[in-house]
């Protein structure tokens, strides 16, 4: 006979249906094994309950098929018999309304049979029996479905981490109480975490992994098998990657491929990011500017051409809209490659500070955060995101700087610049970030368009701008107060939420600076300068 079909529900422990006190059930004959299962309960009084039953099942009778001769020949016997070839996984006898006690032979075949015989008592209905059965199923479910979740959450907690990839394998190893272990595209062992396993089974694991590996159309994406008593199961990484997840548990939950699949596919993720060929290029780059190379000689490796900066900042007129990613259609598309172009900077669109006109207080929305700032360079079409205590900036080719608005976001952007200017254009994209919030725009450019300052040789300029601010020099606060006052006309009230403080301080600070520099601020000419100094 083939094996029979369980049904697909959370077994329930015959253990726990026996302790039930309100049914006072009792086991009168075969093997007590704590890890004994039903899976649903099952009445019938057919003399062949074989064609009704699926397998997995406690079967209840009352034992109204049984002719009165039953006990002296093999009636019970073969009725034993089929249901233990049907499946069933235990049998429950009725002592009324027909019998006052089990049948000595039924006794005796579950015991030849070695299947659990369960006696009902008189007051217990199979009704109540099949309810409680039900009862059990549904809290084994929910607490199945709290493991699932718990366990999906520290995955993705555990993925990022520092060292995400032994840290998902440790976390999925706990969670299974096995091992996990990643084969690389060779299949050899690159990470492993959780109870080492014997050899047979660590062997049998590797055959494993080579089943699901891709070797071309009609190769599985996920093997299961068991050996030396362990549970086996495989999962192919990614598109053709080579990379495999291997897992090896003492027993098999109903969660545990819920739970094997989120790890693979967090795994698939973390693996392609290092795989990738933009992934390499980008680790590459960053590693050789922490070594000391320059902008300009690493800029190679992340695409030709000019870049932008993007600051942004949570749009405080979007609300909760400030957590969820733009809408791709606003701009470029979401998940482009990113094609070379001028550094932006962005900020989530957070709210700009406001002043309640009856305290004079200034008033925040929360930062952005990383969720956010993730979806934001995916639209933008770049992964290079840099999440600030209050800004997010990005680094992008020219030719994706951002056509129009984006949703829940207010942003500055720099003028393009080559990757030697790149210090240059974060400093032009805050500036217009400043201004972005300051007039609730929202998207503000760096004006890059030649002035008059360009006719002075840069040397020249920078020592008179140098010279003239000098009595500013050791106050950062009062130059930036200063630059956004003459930037935005010298209103109070806008300097007051580009720097997110009060306009009186924003008044005392251009009070001191009039002061330190002996000039008059309301002279046209006296500002002028003094803009064109700050520039450089």
């Amino acid at each position: 006979m083939p094996d029979p079909a369980v049904p697909p529900t959370p077994p329930v422990p015959l253990a726990a249906l026996l302790a039930r006190e309100d049914l006072a059930l009792r086991q009168i004959a075969g093997p007590v094994d704590p890890a004994a299962v039903i899976h649903w309960a099952h009445t019938s009084e057919m003399a062949d309950p074989y064609p009704y039953l699926l397998g997995g099942e406690l079967l209840l009778t009352a034992g109204v098929h049984v002719p009165e001769a039953a006990g002296s020949g093999a009636y019970f016997d073969d009725y034993v018999a089929r249901i233990v070839a049907a499946g069933g996984a235990a049998l429950g006898f009725g002592l009324a309304p027909v019998h006052d006690t089990v049948p000595r032979a039924l006794v005796a075949a579950c015991e030849a049979y070695e299947l659990p015989l369960i006696e009902v008592p008189p007051q217990t209905t199979f009704s109540g029996v099949a309810r409680a059965v039900w009862q059990l199923m549904a809290e084994a479910r929910l607490a199945e479905l709290r493991r699932v979740t718990e366990a999906q959450q520290n995955l993705a907690a555990a993925a990022s981490r520092p060292d995400p990839i032994p840290s998902v394998l440790r976390q999925l190893a706990q969670r299974v109480g096995g091992r996990a272990v990643l084969y690389g595209p060779e299949g050899t062992e690159i990470a492993g975490a959780g109870r080492t396993v014997r050899d047979a089974a660590r062997d049998s694991l590797a055959e494993l992994a080579e089943v699901v590996r891709p070797s071309g159309p009609g190769t599985p994406a996920s093997a299961t098998h068991t050996a030396a008593g362990v549970h086996l199961a495989a999962y192919a990484l990614g598109a053709g990657r080579g990379f495999v997840l291997g897992m090896a548990a003492p027993a098999r939950a109903p969660g545990d491929h819920t739970i094997a699949s989120v790890a693979a596919v967090l795994l698939s993720l973390l693996t392609g990011e290092h795989q990738s060929g933009s992934g390499a290029a980008r680790s590459s780059a960053l590693v050789r500017l922490l070594l000391g190379s320059r902008p300009e000689e690493v800029a190679g490796l992340l695409g030709a051409g000019q870049w932008v900066v993007v600051h942004a900042a949570p749009d405080p007129r979007a609300g909760a809209a400030a957590t969820t990613a733009p809408d791709p259609r606003a701009g470029a598309a979401a998940g482009a490659a990113p094609a070379p172009r001028t550094p932006a900077t962005a900020t989530p669109a957070t709210a700009p500070p406001t002043r309640d006109a009856a305290t004079a207080t200034i008033t925040h929305t929360r930062a952005p955060d990383a969720v956010a700032a993730s979806a934001l360079g995916a639209a933008l079409g770049s992964p290079l995101v840099d999440l600030a205590v209050d800004v997010v900036r990005i680094l992008l080719p020219a030719e994706r700087e951002p056509a129009a608005p984006y949703p829940g976001w207010t942003l500055g952007v720099s003028a393009p610049v080559e990757p030697c200017d790149w210090p240059l254009a974060d400093t032009q994209a805050a500036r217009a970030l400043a201004r972005a919030r300051a007039t609730r725009s929202a998207l503000v450019r760096h004006g890059g368009r030649p002035g008059l300052a360009a006719l002075v040789p840069a040397d020249e300029a920078e020592a008179h701008a140098r010279a003239l601010l000098a009595p500013l020099a050791d106050s950062p606060a009062l130059r930036d107060t200063l630059r956004t006052w003459l930037s935005l006309h010298g209103s109070w009230d806008r300097t007051a939420v580009a720097l997110a403080v009060h306009r009186n301080t924003v008044r005392q600070r251009v009070a001191k600076c009039a002061a330190l520099l002996d000039a008059d601020l309301d002279d046209p000419d006296v500002r002028m300068e003094l803009w064109f100094a700050l520039r450089e």
